[in-house]
């Protein structure tokens, strides 16, 4: 929009809940069954946007597959087809291509055993099949979003810390030299901290929820192409899902649990208790029961839920109101998964007008919810005559996606001969991967059995600003989730680091 953009974060890009997620971009059916038509709506239309403009490079259909036992519910056996027929009208509504998310359809048992080869067939009936988006790697959008940015001229600070904002200054602490503290000032500061905004705001209360995901081998659950869907007992409208994921993969989960503590860590732990629960979930469905010593590793993740006891003072909700209420409050005592997924943001008064805390909301709005926020941030700056220009996010493609702004064109030959794991994580830029790296032995694995070359890493130092070991095998890559793999790749990364930092 032409503004002057310092975007700052007290870690590395994708450090906290942003690389935690199921790494789906949801369609919303979710939110049809609570009645929050809204939240679907939109998020069906970001979904499409997500999938087939701003990163198609980084997205994929995932079959969605729920099993038809005989030991479900007729509740549990009806509501998914229901909800994946609305699901199909949410993705015309939203003019989303058929060929980009097809239909969803029943399926024989045979199908079903196809795409979730451990799904337990002795009373499968038949199986529904949606399908919805999904992520390559969360951290992988976010690394993106980051540098597109850049492209346009933000400037990014990794490492660095917001201590304090207080109207148009914020007070910034470096995090890796020293720990030096400075404060630059703004037309107008944007606190998108997530669970933590309300150290920055404090009129904002948020009530972190944990969502806990367990990494297994592909193998124990014969290595699936679809995401199997298990029902919660008690629940119609909540699930649990086997994902299959890259590097040989599946993630399970995911719990919907209140944090219970007034300390947020930066990293949550997984507690037993949400490893057991995953584990009786999906083992409702399986021919072979999962057991904790098939875990190979776990993460965790928190959910900004915005809990207002009364009115915010001033700001704008996601939609015109959540499913907590019409004013969209919630008493602490309302169980997390039941809480509203709108997203929140708030502007404050007198000295403090000038700061914007935009927190709630979900993975798939994220486009929406910064097109809001700036297009208040515009509204401030207008005040002062700046003249930002309209929002343009709907219809830019990040760097990697055919067509991105400043990446060369290239031919689908010139990817044929490429790894498939590069071109999917890095789309049109593989080539440049390959082509700009400084290091010897670039097309050689980090490690024995990862589908992560050396080259990678070499990019994300010189392209991507991983400035540590973590930040090569914790966030521009998912190899650190198992601990093996992790000292496995730990010696090229440190090799890396040492050279290029």
């Amino acid at each position: 929009r032409g503004l002057d953009v310092l975007l700052i974060d007290a870690h590395d890009i994708a450090f906290g809940t942003s690389r935690w997620s199921s790494k789906l971009a949801h369609g919303g059916l979710r939110y049809l069954a609570s009645g929050n038509v809204g939240i679907a709506r939109r998020s069906a239309r970001e979904r499409g946007i997500l999938m087939e403009t701003t990163a198609p490079h980084l997205t994929r259909a995932v079959p969605q597959v729920v099993p038809v036992l005989d030991r479900f519910t007729r509740m549990q056996r009806t509501i998914p087809r229901l909800g994946f027929l609305a699901g199909d009208a949410l993705r015309v509504a939203s003019a989303t291509k058929s060929t980009t998310l097809p239909f969803s359809r029943t399926v024989g048992k045979k199908t079903v055993a196809e795409l979730c080869p451990a799904v337990d067939t002795s009373d499968l009936r038949f199986g529904y099949v949606n399908y919805d988006g999904q992520l390559i790697d969360d951290a992988r959008l976010v690394t993106a979003l980051v540098r597109t940015a850049a492209g346009y001229g933000a400037q990014v600070l990794t490492h660095c810390r917001a201590v304090e904002a207080s109207g148009n200054q914020v007070v910034l602490q470096d995090e890796l030299a020293g720990g030096g503290q400075f404060a630059v000032t703004a037309g107008a500061v944007v606190n998108a901290t997530g669970v933590w905004a309300g150290q920055l705001d404090p009129q904002v209360t948020v009530r972190p929820s944990r969502g806990t995901h367990l990494v297994v081998n592909a193998d124990k659950v014969g290595n699936p192409s679809g995401a199997l869907t298990v029902p919660v007992p008690g629940h119609n409208s909540r699930f649990c899902f086997i994902l299959p994921e890259q590097l040989g993969r599946c993630y399970i989960g995911i719990t919907d649990e209140d944090l219970g503590s007034d300390t947020i860590p930066d990293v949550p732990e997984v507690p037993q208790d949400d490893i057991d629960w995953i584990l009786d979930v999906v083992n409702q469905a399986l021919a072979t029961d999962l057991t904790a010593e098939d875990v190979d590793g776990a993460f965790a993740g928190l959910r900004p839920l915005v809990q207002f006891n009364e009115k915010p003072h001033r700001g704008r909700r996601g939609d015109t109101g959540g499913s907590d209420g019409a004013d969209g409050t919630a008493g602490a005592s309302t169980p997390t998964a039941d809480l509203s997924r709108e997203h929140v943001i708030l502007t404050g008064d007198g000295d403090n007008a000038s700061l914007v805390t935009v927190t709630g909301g979900k993975l798939t709005e994220y486009r929406l919810m910064a097109e809001q926020t700036v297009d208040i941030v515009a509204d401030i700056l207008r005040t002062t005559g700046e003249t930002p220009g309209p929002c343009v996010t709907a219809t830019t493609a990040l760097v990697g996606a055919p067509g991105a702004p400043g990446v060369e064109y290239v031919h689908p030959s010139d990817l044929a001969g490429l790894p498939k794991s590069l071109v999917e994580r890095f789309g049109h830029e593989a080539p440049a991967v390959l082509r700009t790296c400084p290091v010897e032995r670039p097309l050689e694995p980090v490690a024995p059995g990862i589908d992560t070359v050396r080259a990678e890493f070499a990019f994300h130092v010189t392209h991507e600003g991983a400035a540590t070991v973590e930040d090569l095998i914790d966030r521009r890559s998912r190899i650190g989730l198992i601990d093996a793999d992790r000292a496995a790749a730990l010696p090229a990364a440190q090799e890396i680091i040492d050279t290029l930092v």
